[in-house]
């Protein structure tokens, strides 16, 4: 197809989005909303289609495993619509009568939707129900390997839609095969553009002269200092490694303990299945993961013997090993290896004192991973705010598991996301959970009101009072 062609069929594709949207909103209600959202969540959580869908996504993007993709779809969908069910997101939602504002809530327009391969049918059903949530319509753009997946999925949203008498043109894809020319013009006639995913794709959203939410990388980097409870902290950084193959942005990279509970914490490491490499094993898994400083795709999210095989630690690994350990002092833009790996293994580091810690931590995320979170096990709450206020990380996560924390969980009180804003430090324009309330655009009515005017006095009587004038 031409480069011309291309065009031609995006831009029916954004006025069909066009006009589903102008209807929906015209005719649409916060019921109507909500039954259009609820409609999207089952197509996915329904049993035998989760399993199916979650079956497709493995095969064809070969990332991660299907139990994993299955619970991830279930939770990130339930959570969300947990969080979005009483909400009101559409007309006149508050008036303030002594400020003499009244506002109004209303849509976006044509949302377009950037998603990764790594989440090819979690991410963009959660794009897909906070723009429908605020009676927006949304086209998604997914990744080659991802759009099989998402072709699927959109079968049976847009049966669920017709069932409530909804237009299909509301929810629509890329056409297959996704190619950059079909996305980039899409880029440029959507209203508002959501890129989760790479870099890359986040830096051509904000260039693209459409109004962009990015989100920022990953690279998470997690503190247990010398008050924690090591087991538990071993226990949830183990689980949450391994959850879905690392496939996850918040799954923990890097490991800093402080030196007084270094042995334990590797040894309750060790003990949750994970392997404790040497040097030259390191060195190798170093050498086949990333060539010439850019990772590859050998190890990525694959299942743990795939890694054990093919880094040749079949003799060493035992049944219960289902991740690796790289002990290593080695941090900073000229080594790799402190970076993002999505992939079934982290990096160890040993510091003497909690100062030490953060230093590190910020060093690490000065390579990769600026802004998005950090996590620390501890018993001391002071630690967590000293976090917040020395690195540049929009998220600190207190004793838990962080691949499933930063994206929000049933028990904690973040909104459910797979998308994370790393505000200034991340070069995103957002810096909370990516959530219905970016899909909304504000209308304000001003009314007059008693003049409230201050006098100079009110103003400046501390600076005068400080500077003698």
């Amino acid at each position: 197809m031409t480069n011309s062609a291309q065009i031609d069929e995006i831009d029916l594709l954004v006025d069909r989005a066009r006009i589903a949207q102008e209807k929906f909103e015209k005719n649409g209600s916060q019921k109507l909303f909500d039954l259009a959202c609820q409609a999207v969540g089952w197509a996915l959580m329904k049993p035998e289609q989760n399993q199916r869908l979650a079956e497709i996504a493995v095969r064809e993007t070969g990332l991660g495993n299907v139990p994993d993709k299955i619970k991830k779809n279930h939770n990130k969908t339930l959570g969300l619509l947990r969080d979005i069910k009483d909400i009101k997101s559409f007309g006149h939602v508050s008036e303030d009568k002594e400020m003499g504002l009244s506002t109004y809530l209303r849509p976006k327009g044509v949302v377009a939707a950037i998603v990764p391969s790594t989440n090819p049918l979690a991410t963009p059903v959660n794009n897909i129900i906070n723009a429908l949530k605020c009676g927006n319509s949304i086209i998604v753009a997914p990744s080659p390997k991802g759009a099989q997946p998402l072709k699927e999925l959109l079968l049976l949203i847009h049966k669920n839609l017709s069932m409530i008498g909804l237009d299909q043109d509301l929810v629509q894809m890329v056409p297959v095969p996704p190619t950059k020319g079909k996305t980039n013009r899409l880029m440029q006639l959507a209203d508002m553009l959501v890129v989760t995913g790479s870099q890359n794709n986040v830096k051509a959203g904000y260039s693209s002269g459409t109004p962009a939410l990015g989100v920022g990388q990953g690279n998470v980097v997690t503190i247990i200092d010398e008050t924690a409870d090591t087991q538990a902290a071993a226990a949830k950084i183990a689980i949450s490694k391994t959850f879905d193959n690392a496939t996850s942005c918040s799954s923990e990279n890097s490991v800093i303990v402080i030196e007084e509970v270094y042995e334990e914490t590797v040894q309750f490491l060790s003990d949750e299945g994970g392997l404790l490499l040497n040097k030259d094993e390191a060195d190798r898994l170093i050498d086949i993961h990333w060539k010439s400083g850019k990772m590859t795709t050998d190890l990525l999210a694959q299942d743990i013997d795939v890694i054990i095989d093919r880094v040749g630690l079949r003799q060493r690994a035992g049944e219960n090993t289902k991740f690796l350990i790289l002990p290593t002092n080695k941090a900073g833009p000229s080594e790799v290896v402190c970076g993002e790996k999505m992939s079934r293994f982290l990096t160890l580091y040993k510091v003497k004192k909690f100062s030490e810690a953060i230093e590190l931590a910020i060093k690490i995320q000065e390579y990769q991973g600026a802004g998005h979170s950090l996590g620390i096990h501890t018993q001391n709450e002071d630690r967590a705010h000293e976090i917040a206020m020395s690195a540049k990380t929009c998220r600190v996560i207190v004793n838990q598991a962080h691949c499933f924390a930063t994206g929000g969980f049933f028990n904690n009180g973040l909104p459910f996301s797979l998308s994370m804003g790393c505000g200034s430090w991340g070069g995103n324009s957002i810096d909370g959970n990516l959530n219905w309330e970016h899909f909304v655009n504000k209308v304000r009515v001003v009314q007059t009101i008693e003049e409230n005017k201050p006098d100079l006095e009110e103003i400046f009587g501390n600076y005068w009072g400080e500077t003698s004038q």
